[in-house]
């Protein structure tokens, strides 16, 4: 089940977090690493700070967005130290855990999502995972190093990996990452051109519907069947066109 699992490294700045993240995944049994416009990669600072786990970062998968990253993906988790406006449920990183081995059987793989080192995840990366998590620190002092969190969060992820559970796959597969980003594209057409939103004064109604349907955890069929909902309400879209 750990090949399962994704890390994902949103905008990494620094070379040698990179290779410390790498190192931290290797200790705890995981390898698939994840970088989103990382500033320096390859990079011998990455590669001296990996200390022997230079497989993963030769192995290492690079994307230009998030979107791109999460494809295929049944479940991801934006790992954030504040909760923000609007924000998906929030769970410390202790309370997730031991859910998370249910989520990879079957068809599931699971994102584990880090934002840059400054700033941590934008609102838009964060709209695009269905929960949140929290690794808890001293209220004064918060700040965690890119490689140390990584440590932590699959520390807890193996030993719940490690647990006696009696697992059984979903009946019904969940919808993965882009089935239900072609589902928001298109429902967000279906809205536009039905009068409901409009393009110009949004406000945050698609990042309520986000929230809403994370919530449900949509699986794949259900998926099909709100698709063809829209296309009955709204034939001039037949949902065909490509994502915005």
């Amino acid at each position: 089940m750990f090949e399962r699992f994704r890390f994902v490294l949103c905008t990494p700045t620094h070379p040698g977090n990179i290779g410390a993240a790498a190192r931290a995944l290797k200790t705890m049994g995981f390898n698939r690493l994840v970088l989103v416009n990382p500033r320096h990669f390859p990079d011998p600072k990455a590669n001296a700070r990996a200390a022997g786990a230079d497989d993963l970062l030769e192995r290492a998968v690079v994307c230009t967005s998030l979107d791109e990253a999460l494809q295929g993906i049944t479940l991801s988790v934006g790992l954030t130290a504040r909760r923000r406006d609007l924000s998906h449920p929030m769970l410390s990183l202790r309370e997730l855990a031991p859910s998370l081995p249910q989520e990879v059987l079957g068809e599931g793989e699971v994102a584990l999502v880090f934002g840059t080192e400054m700033s941590g995840l934008s609102n838009a990366e964060l709209d695009l995972c269905q929960l949140l998590a929290h690794i808890p620190t001293d209220a004064t002092f918060g700040s965690l190093n890119l490689g140390s969190a990584v440590q932590l969060v699959a520390y807890e992820l193996r030993h719940a990996l490690h647990q006696e559970h009696r697992l059984q796959a979903r009946e019904y597969p969940p919808a993965t990452h882009d089935e239900m980003e072609h589902f928001y594209a298109h429902l967000e057409r279906v809205l536009t051109g039905g009068g409901y939103l409009d393009p110009q004064h949004p406000g945050r109604l698609m990042t309520r519907l986000r929230r809403l349907f994370s919530r449900a955890r949509v699986e794949r069929e259900e998926v099909s069947i709100l698709r063809g909902i829209l296309r009955t309400l709204y034939p001039a879209d037949n949902g065909s066109s490509p994502l915005p």
